[in-house]
């Protein structure tokens, strides 16, 4: 059996690098010859590892969602909505405030209309169940996840536009005093 041609690069690098020129630029921004530019690898050899400029993205997207972006499964974690909702909007402002600013995530890429939507679902299924619990009063909590996501897609628009980090968290504490109030305990 004849041994083929060593790998003469490190795919996770190329992951790295993709990844911070599609969130600098977004999807339609760079193209494989700005990969093959920042990394020194031919089109070639990016094309028999990733079959295509979509199939990087995909993984590219993986990589941030995995990195940067990871604020939205510690915030998941939290003990209470109002702590995933606050997570989640000062995770997006210290993440979308740094370099490069904004969210890879908003855009219109392949695959990330189903991506923000799916995380629109799990945003929600917690709330569903602080309703379960008693800690939220009964609200539509689709609508409540949708207006968290957008909070967070406002702040990586405005980062991109040049609001600096502090502002950004003024406006997500802004956003947060219109957190629904809790139910209220039954009076005896």
């Amino acid at each position: 059996m004849a041994v083929g041609r060593p790998r003469e690069f490190d795919p996770e690098s190329v992951e790295q690098e993709a990844m911070q020129l599609f969130w600098e630029r977004g999807f339609d921004g760079v193209s494989i010859s700005d990969i093959t530019a920042a990394t020194g690898v031919n089109r070639r050899s990016i094309y028999a590892e990733f079959g295509s400029k979509e199939k990087l993205f995909e993984r590219a997207t993986l990589r941030y969602l995995a990195g940067p972006g990871g604020y939205l499964t510690e915030a998941l974690t939290q003990p209470t909505a109002r702590a995933v909702a606050e997570a989640m909007v000062h995770g997006a402002a210290d993440t979308v405030s740094g370099d490069p600013h904004g969210c890879l995530t908003v855009g219109n890429a392949p695959g990330l209309s189903e991506l923000r939507e799916s995380t629109v679902q799990r945003i929600a299924e917690r709330f569903d169940a602080a309703v379960a619990d008693g800690e939220l009063p009964a609200v539509d909590t689709m609508v409540l996840a949708r207006w968290i996501a957008a909070v967070c897609q406002g702040l990586a628009v405005q980062a991109r536009s040049g609001a600096g980090r502090a502002e950004l968290h003024a406006v997500a504490d802004l956003a947060l005093a219109g957190w629904p109030k809790p139910p209220h305990p039954a009076v005896v």
